[in-house]
């Protein structure tokens, strides 16, 4: 319902359109033209509607692929006032309150197509039934009726990651081992990644189950992925590093299970703002390079206004900083940076960045941000800090939010958000809430004086909202 009065404020002829494509999306693929079957002991729901497979991923995937570009940063204006709306109605306790500080218009992406650096790829039986298909999902394991297809015709994926991955899909296809599709019923092969930069550089982290299999039967086969792509078919990619990860979980760190260098450079660098980053196997980069650049160039400006060449002084306390990015990027106009971050990995990347730089006034702390940051804030003291906070999608911890709103030397916190209306609305409103003494939230409440929609992922309903909070 949301969706379609975004839709319905674009005018009627936009709105017949999106209409259209919303049926389209929302109708057909999910409920109304499906229909129950028995398979194998269990409920499956079969695809009934009239979609090819490439439409059905395109939809689930990129689900604004047939709107153009203008409309669909029209329908993300609409989408972002409509989110600020609601927090100055949870600040105002009033639900007739309207936005009372500027919103900007919507910065658009310079790269529309193509833009992504980074893709995983997963395993699974393909529309012909063969279990080693290499692409996406379209379905759900609850419903039973997972297909994965391959994601040549997405908008947003270069075209050496769809390269990597069907030469991966061939390789596999050729290896007398099984893919993992659920952990219990054996398998190893498992997902792709391939990671580019704006050079043309590639790199590919293969993740495998190791099963029962010994470390000896284990190295015959990552022999046979090295010679595969360093001198077999797979050479036509050629890709500057491969990664193997060998893991008995879903998801794991490089200290759980250490990514392992097979052949090539152990990083990639990425150039933004006209500073250089070493991005690793595992570390976090926004996945639109130049998005990223219109997206730090605006943090940086609502941290520290450009004041001509001259620095504007004090520190910067960069939460979930990642790789350094925003804070390195920032460091020509403070006097100094701390970042926190909880992953190892990206504190030592960050690091090597500010020298890589030549940076010399940023320290990179690593922990959880609840469990630094309110330690920290009774050493930093009474001086002049800035606050840049860039969390995952979860938001902040209360914590966190509480360390920040009652360090009273915090006059300024930007906070960017890919998700304003999930958990970060809970952040939002205890920044700005009035002080409650059982939340132990004491000092002076924020105001929202500013927002800025930056996006930074064209053909899906995503984008990213700056906002600027003063006391």
């Amino acid at each position: 319902m949301a969706l379609t009065c975004y839709y319905k404020s674009l005018g009627s002829r936009k709105f017949s359109r999106c209409l259209k494509h919303l049926n389209v999306l929302f109708t057909t693929s999910q409920i109304a033209h499906r229909k129950r079957k028995w398979s194998k002991g269990r409920v499956s729901v079969a695809w009934t509607d009239e979609r090819t497979w490439e439409e059905r991923l395109a939809d689930a995937v990129t689900p604004l692929w047939r709107l153009t570009y203008d409309e669909q940063l029209e329908m993300k204006q609409k989408q972002q006032e409509h989110i600020l709306t609601q927090l100055c109605r949870h600040i105002s306790q009033s639900s007739t309150c309207k936005i009372n500080f500027p919103v900007l218009n919507i910065l658009p992406s310079p790269a529309v197509d193509g833009y992504r650096n980074k893709s995983t790829f997963s395993i699974n039986r393909g529309v012909d039934g063969n279990p080693k298909t290499v692409g996406y999902y379209v379905g759900t394991g609850r419903l039973g009726n997972i297909v994965c297809v391959n994601g040549d015709h997405l908008k947003n994926m270069p075209e050496k990651h769809k390269l990597v991955a069907r030469h991966y899909q061939d390789f596999i296809r050729t290896s007398s081992l099984e893919p993992c599709l659920l952990f219990h019923a054996g398998g190893n092969w498992r997902e792709l990644t391939v990671r580019t930069n704006s050079d043309g550089h590639a790199m590919a982290v293969v993740y495998f189950h190791p099963q029962m299999l010994t470390q000896e039967e284990v190295g015959v086969h990552k022999a046979e992925l090295v010679d595969y792509f360093s001198h077999g078919p797979g050479s036509v990619c050629q890709l500057d590093s491969l990664f193997f990860q060998e893991s008995t979980k879903t998801r794991c760190t490089h200290e759980e299970a250490p990514y392992q260098l097979l052949y090539g450079r152990p990083h990639i660098y990425e150039e933004v703002l006209c500073f250089r980053f070493r991005i690793s196997a595992d570390a976090f980069f926004q996945v639109n390079q130049a998005a990223a650049q219109v997206l730090y160039g605006t943090v940086r400006d609502l941290c520290v206004p450009d004041l001509g060449g001259t620095k504007g002084g004090g520190t910067l306390l960069d939460v979930c900083c990642g790789t350094g990015a925003i804070g390195i990027t920032l460091s020509p106009r403070v006097d100094r940076i701390i970042g926190v971050e909880l992953i190892e990995q990206a504190v030592k990347d960050a690091r090597h960045n500010a020298e890589l730089n030549c940076v010399s006034n940023c320290e990179f702390i690593p922990g959880k941000a609840e469990v630094v940051l309110p330690e920290l804030m009774l050493r930093m003291g009474s001086s002049e800090i800035t606050a840049v906070v860039n969390p995952a999608r979860a938001g902040l911890h209360y914590r966190v939010i509480r360390a920040l709103r009652n360090q009273t030397a915090i006059r300024r916190l930007v906070y960017v958000s890919c998700k304003p209306d999930g958990e970060a609305m809970r952040n939002f409103q205890e920044l700005c809430c009035a002080p409650d003494p059982q939340k132990k939230l004491t000092a002076e409440p924020f105001s929202p004086t500013l927002a800025v929609p930056v996006d930074m992922f064209p053909h899906t309903e995503h984008c990213e909202l700056v906002l600027l909070f003063e006391r």
